[in-house]
């Protein structure tokens, strides 16, 4: 299997909501501040050189179903780096669709907590290509768009999703996504050692000090919103840490 992140990466977020760029505050509804096109987002960060891109469906993640389909289609034909996408994908048949598009990850969260097998059977057919998305609240997972509570420890999570094929573990901090007010490394940490798979850290990331502090937690990558779109720090720059 291919090692995604063969060197530590920092991942620019185009998260999408009715087919705008938005970075949402904790994830809920009604905070969000636009950013335009996502085409014109994701080449713009290509352009500093991105090598991966990070797409989110927030529509899909919320309603369950995907909704931006349109806007992620026009994003994969315009660049030429791995893209990798998260919310709304529930079941076999739309994970395959987007792996056959071009997608090069397909992100599951909820659909993972609810069928553990759909992980596998992604990954036996597509070897290193699903991603599981582990998000944690109160040192707990948390789904449906951050509202309902599993009971699952993330880094016990983690380490039953790397043994069902997952290629890579995508960990949010809720706590501090979206705050712009820093990271919190023991947690990201404490999934890193329970998986031999890279895990790719998000949430709260405001400073380049936070960049710093996630690599050396053992973070394979850093996906990063906000801070880029305010321009707290450059993406060359966030890459040079």
């Amino acid at each position: 299997m291919t090692d995604p992140f063969p060197s530590f990466e920092v991942v620019p977020a185009v998260d999408m909501q009715d087919g705008e760029v938005v970075q949402l505050v904790q994830g809920e509804r009604g905070t969000e501040k636009r950013y335009g096109d996502p085409v014109d987002a994701a080449r713009r960060w290509v352009e500093a050189d991105a090598a991966t891109l990070h797409l989110v469906d927030l529509d899909g993640a919320f309603e369950g179903e995907r909704a931006n389909a349109d806007a992620v289609e026009a994003v994969v034909e315009a660049v030429d780096v791995p893209v990798q996408l998260g919310g709304g994908i529930r079941t076999f048949a739309d994970a395959a669709d987007l792996l056959d598009r071009g997608v090069e990850r397909v992100i599951l969260g909820t659909a993972a907590v609810e069928d553990p097998d759909l992980v596998g059977a992604i990954a036996d057919s597509y070897p290193g290509r699903v991603m599981v998305s582990l998000d944690a609240k109160d040192g707990e997972v948390v789904v449906s768009g951050w509202t309902e509570g599993t009971g699952l420890d993330p880094a016990e999570a983690a380490a039953r999703y790397a043994d069902l094929g997952a290629g890579a573990i995508l960990f949010t901090d809720v706590d501090v996504e979206g705050q712009h007010d820093g990271v919190q490394a023991d947690v990201t940490r404490d999934v890193v050692e329970a998986v031999d798979i890279p895990v790719v850290a998000s949430g709260g990331v405001a400073s380049l000090d936070d960049v710093r502090t996630l690599r050396a937690a053992g973070a394979a990558a850093v996906v990063v919103g906000t801070a880029l779109y305010e321009g707290t720090f450059s993406l060359e720059a966030a890459m040079d840490v």
